[in-house]
């Protein structure tokens, strides 16, 4: 029983800093000094849940978001010149067709757009008619995404949350009280002892754990709540339950903005306000309801009777890619409806321009990555600057030949389990609809990887071989790459080979470096093959990095003489390599055997994708005995 203890204390304690993580306040834009005060007594009106939060109006004007491509110059306009306003005690829905801009518009007014040298940014943001630099507000941000810990219940959860959240002087019955009022507000109270479940354990519904995200957010008493499409995912009578609770947080003094892509008509009639965007534009903002029915059929577009407003706004600012002639109509259509309601005076613009700094150009991955093997090599070739001919020399060069099989298998590693493993899902949806078998997508993989896989190599030896003084020959600086070039292709292949045997990246990324650990220690450099002990003698067979390393010494110190001092001190390469028992072997055995390898990881590869490829439940024609049984109605 006290094992079992500490194992829950240890989980609650995790739990509290995921929670911290994941169910906070959302992303704060603080006040400044002088009103830091006033933190604890938001928290103190907003006890007991209803309302007592401070009034925040939101008006942006002329957000412009825009997508560069490589060369800097504008590729896409994701927002233009867009405007609007929240007010409390009003819900604000964003509407739009996909790719409208509605969730790059609540990610900018949330300050949650994720930074990136290849965007640009820049409009008018004022909050209480202030610029936001100069005053700030406490937000809330629910994602599409519900996190939880699933073995927790709804009630623990919350608990969680507001130890976190909630003043340290507030009594612990308070904060019980403070969680019950949210549980009842969120319409918890009967899943509240139920636990939050997940994937493959059976807990709360969709649209209970929406509403508990936003209990989880509500806890700090935000005074702006933003929420990323609360009805993905959820069928009609749990999405209409979730904008309710929206509805009746922002009658309780709340601003509330949501994006949404095409509600029902119930949950239309909940808005306040909408704002609708077409290809990044605005197409209308103002009251909802029966408003922009009016405006549009002053515009000449009538909705029909007993038709979904928000079906009939949808379908008026979509394009309509039925033909040709329909794409061009729609097209038209919605250019004359952003041109009409740009005429129309929406919000007062300010004199302060918020914009994010342009970032510099967002290099090449390719580029990225040869940064990074530039800066190993230089590291390296500065620690084993132009070595010498001396005795000690040869522990140095020896050590520099080991590092670099070490960092080339490493970084070849990385790079792969960092990306296959979510790689693999999408080969496996392919899959799965027949667009292609798994032998040619291997085959055009290895081929596709070579121009990449063979430059990093190259250029790493580029460096090092001369910064080192390794040994001054064409010949053999060709030799060097090669075995480090062919040792990273191996890399490779294992790396695809952890990518499908782990279920997620992270485990990739753990498993990976472990098993490359183990070849490290049997590379050749810390344990002599022939004082291997006999169980362990196959895993140098399989070491790439052993291989590797046999290989470069053997290119490096053949031929070689170095200063003798004593009559015991190694005077030719061919001493040192005997020394290491790496006598009587050649360069080209040691390239076979790193080519045998990689072809064992790409055949396990190739295996484990074909054992665990998806499996789906067949549809098969019923038994006779069965067709011979009355149907029921």
């Amino acid at each position: 029983m006290e094992v079992r203890g500490l194992g829950q204390l240890l989980a609650a304690l995790a739990a509290a800093f995921f929670v911290r993580a994941i169910a906070g306040p959302g992303p704060a834009l603080l006040p400044p000094a002088e009103d830091t005060e006033t933190d604890e007594a938001d928290a103190e009106a907003g006890e007991g849940g209803g309302g007592g939060v401070p009034p925040v109006t939101i008006r942006w004007a002329r957000i412009t978001c825009a997508l560069k491509n490589k060369r800097g110059e504008v590729a896409r306009f994701l927002l233009s010149n867009v405007s609007g306003e929240a007010k409390p005690g009003r819900l604000l829905a964003l509407m739009g067709p996909s790719g409208s801009g509605k969730t790059t518009l609540l990610n900018v007014l949330a300050g949650q757009l994720a930074a990136s040298s290849s965007l640009h940014l820049s409009g008018f943001l004022y909050i209480n008619g202030r610029p936001i630099s100069k005053g700030g507000y406490k937000i809330a941000f629910v994602r599409q995404e519900d996190l939880f810990f699933s073995q927790l219940t709804v009630r623990e959860t919350l608990s969680l949350a507001a130890e976190l959240q909630l003043p340290d002087l507030w009594a612990p019955e308070r904060k019980e009280s403070y969680v019950n009022d949210l549980l009842l507000r969120m319409g918890l109270v009967n899943c509240a002892d139920s636990i939050v479940g997940d994937a493959k354990v059976r807990g709360i519904s969709g649209g209970e754990k929406k509403r508990l995200s936003l209990a989880c957010e509500l806890i700090a008493s935000p005074s702006v709540i933003f929420a990323d499409e609360p009805t993905t995912g959820l069928d009609a009578f749990q999405a209409e339950k979730v904008m309710e609770t929206l509805r009746q947080l922002a009658q309780d003094g709340h601003t509330v903005i949501c994006s949404i892509h095409q509600p029902r008509g119930s949950v239309y009639g909940k808005f306040d306000d909408i704002v609708l965007l077409s290809d990044g534009e605005t197409v209308y903002m103002g009251p909802a309801k029966e408003e922009p029915l009016t405006y549009f059929s002053s515009l000449g577009y009538q909705c029909p009777d007993h038709m979904n407003p928000a079906e009939f706004l949808a379908d008026l600012i979509s394009i309509d890619y039925g033909s040709t002639e329909s794409v061009q109509s729609s097209q038209k259509r919605i250019e004359n409806l952003i041109e009409a309601f740009s005429n129309k005076s929406v919000v007062t613009e300010g004199n302060n321009l918020i914009a994010i700094p342009e970032d510099p150009e967002l290099s090449a991955k390719l580029v990225r990555k040869t940064t990074v093997k530039k800066r190993h090599a230089v590291i390296f070739g500065s620690v084993f600057w132009r070595m010498g001919k001396s005795q000690t020399s040869i522990q140095d060069r020896m050590g520099l030949l080991q590092v670099a099989a070490i960092n080339t298998a490493m970084a070849a590693l990385t790079k792969t389990v960092g990306v296959f493993p979510k790689e693999r899902s999408i080969v496996d949806r392919e899959r799965a609809k027949g667009s292609y078998a798994l032998g040619p997508y291997l085959s055009s993989k290895l081929l596709a990887e070579i121009p990449i896989g063979a430059a990093f190599p190259l250029i790493f030896g580029s460096i090092l071989y001369p910064m080192a003084k390794l040994h001054p020959t064409f010949s053999r600086f060709a030799k060097f790459c090669g075995i480090v070039t062919v040792e990273s292709f191996a890399a490779s292949a294992m790396g695809l080979t952890v990518g499908a045997m782990a279920p997620t990246t992270e485990a990739a990324m753990a498993l990976g470096p472990s098993l490359m650990t183990v070849f490290i220690v049997f590379g050749g450099y810390y344990v002599n093959p022939d004082n291997t002990p006999v169980i362990f003698r196959w895993i140098p067979r399989i070491s790439l990095i052993r291989w590797a390393f046999q290989g470069l010494c053997i290119n490096e110190f053949k031929g070689l003489q170095f200063e003798q001092q004593h009559s015991y001190d190694i005077q030719t390469g061919e001493q040192a390599l005997e020394r290491f028992s790496l006598g009587g072997i050649r360069i080209a055995d040691t390239l076979v055997a790193q080519g045998r390898i990689l072809m064992f990881w790409y055949w396990s590869t190739y295996l484990l994708l074909k054992k665990n490829r998806p499996k789906y439940q067949q549809l098969l024609p019923p038994l006779e005995q069965d067709k011979n049984k009355p149907q029921v109605e």
